[in-house]
């Protein structure tokens, strides 16, 4: 019963934390929704200005609200980092219920911003400075700095893509991360550094769109132009 799945996964979540309160712990909690077909329980249809897909988002936003609500009641606040983000942007071919990037160009299955940037939002009193950061993260990011926060050695028998950006959260120092670079599937599309991204190839939507190579490659700043245009 989807209309019931984000309910029955944050009571599970919720369940977890009640259950191992007294030692470490690591939760990935990936609700299926928004992602087509939108399902809502009864509690939240209706309830947003933006159809279905508003309703689906308050819900995930209730979902988050009570698992800080879990974490408070067990004293597990000060010393507990929440992050949530997303893995992709708006699935635009479903129009309303696909979501929107906003200002961003294009959505999920592109290398346009609207298809890879991703709000992402870092919680933990007495771990994070409150701020905004304007710098590059990515989610290849997480491992390096959960384990940095955990005290514990990044393995050294690989080579890891990702930096930490601990001190970032704390307000010590600027993101390290300068480059991102964006494929499709093995083959590399666009590239970024600073405030500067580059694409070699582009194509639009999820599927059945054609590849185009750009012959010279588009290049913007994405900070006075992060549309893309």
């Amino acid at each position: 019963d989807q209309t019931t799945i984000t309910k029955r996964f944050t009571e599970e979540a919720v369940f977890f934390i009640n259950k191992n309160k007294s030692k470490p712990f690591f939760i990935y909690l990936a609700h299926n929704l928004p992602h087509v077909p939108l399902f809502t329980s009864e509690a939240f249809s209706g309830k947003s200005r933006r159809g279905l897909y508003g309703d689906v988002i308050e819900e995930i936003d209730w979902s988050v609200g009570k698992v800080i609500e879990a974490l408070k009641a067990n004293a597990l606040d000060k010393n507990t980092l929440v992050v949530f983000t997303s893995d992709n942007g708006p699935w635009l071919t479903f129009n309303e219920q696909g979501g929107s990037a906003g200002l961003l160009r294009d959505g999920k299955g592109s290398c346009w911003e609207g298809g890879m940037r991703e709000p992402t939002i870092f919680w933990g009193p007495g771990i994070v400075k409150p701020g905004i950061v304007q710098g590059i993260g990515s989610t290849l990011d997480l491992f390096p700095t959960i384990l940095s926060l955990a005290k514990i050695q990044v393995p050294g028998d690989r080579i890891f893509d990702g930096y930490n950006l601990a001190p970032t959260l704390r307000g010590e120092s600027a993101s390290p991360r300068n480059e991102m670079f964006f494929y499709h599937g093995d083959e590399l599309y666009a590239a970024r550094v600073g405030s500067y991204k580059a694409h070699f190839k582009t194509h639009t939507a999820y599927r059945g769109q054609k590849h185009i190579s750009q012959d010279p490659p588009l290049l913007f700043n994405l900070d006075i132009d992060p549309s893309e245009k």
